[in-house]
């Protein structure tokens, strides 16, 4: 599987002359390889799509470089970034440019969304932060954008106590870690199946990144054309994406 999707990747992204060149790289972390995709929310404008201006469902990375095409700018990358229903609204709290379009969900339920605790991704100006739904809840920011989804990978620095060295279920993830400050999102796929344990181990050994959202399995898919890479397949969800100007 993995030399399949080799053949869609260029070289890593890098750092030159403080220029950014990219903004996603392959890892490789205890024998499983990812694919990470760096903002900084201090300095890139990171954003959540749903739906354009019609209210016709995005669904699909052409659909939202489309819209912003129209607009000048273009989407630096972008992937799926939270459950969905059928109908691909989402499954828990969602807010894009400052609108509810669903509320916070704080119960514990069935599926990996409500496998306790979970969290929403919040971005407002100046910084992106993975934070636990009971601490949401209680410190009310005022997200320009976010989403919930479950469970949390990473809280506090710790794996979520579910978590299971050894579990044999293994599926394509993704999600989203940011650092304490606001101001590092680091959102990670894995370019092979993976479990829960292995996915929260890479994001808080490796990257060293405290708290991290678990977004998906199964239908992940990323969207980084500075990679030449661009994984097709069913409508999805909430999109999330680092918006840049058009060259």
């Amino acid at each position: 599987m993995w030399a399949a999707r080799a053949l869609l990747l260029l070289l890593p992204a890098l750092w030159a002359g403080g220029a950014r060149a990219g903004f996603c790289e392959d890892r490789l972390y205890a024998g499983r390889s990812y694919t990470i995709c760096e903002a900084d929310a201090a300095r890139d404008e990171i954003r959540l799509f749903l739906r354009d201006g019609q209210d016709r469902l995005l669904g699909q990375f052409f659909a939202v470089e489309d819209l912003l095409k129209a607009q000048g700018k273009r989407l630096g990358f972008a992937m799926n970034a939270g459950m969905y229903h059928e109908d691909r609204s989402p499954v828990g709290h969602y807010r894009e440019n400052g609108v509810e379009l669903m509320r916070v969900i704080p119960n514990a339920g069935p599926g990996n969304f409500g496998l306790l605790p979970n969290g929403v991704f919040c971005i407002r100006a100046g910084r992106a932060d993975v934070i636990e739904t009971r601490r949401f809840l209680r410190e009310a920011p005022q997200c320009d954008h976010a989403s919930q989804s479950g469970p949390m990978l990473v809280i506090d620095g710790a794996l979520h106590p579910r978590f299971r060295a050894g579990s044999t279920s293994r599926y394509l993830r993704n999600g989203v870690a940011t650092s304490a400050d606001g101001r590092r999102a680091v959102f990670v796929i894995s370019n092979e199946r993976v479990s829960f344990h292995e996915m929260g181990s890479f994001i808080r050994d490796a990257l060293k990144l405290p708290q991290a959202l678990y977004f998906d399995g199964n239908v992940s898919r990323l969207y980084a054309p500075d990679m030449g890479r661009a994984d097709a397949g069913f409508l999805l969800g909430p999109i999330v994406g680092v918006v840049t100007a058009a060259d």
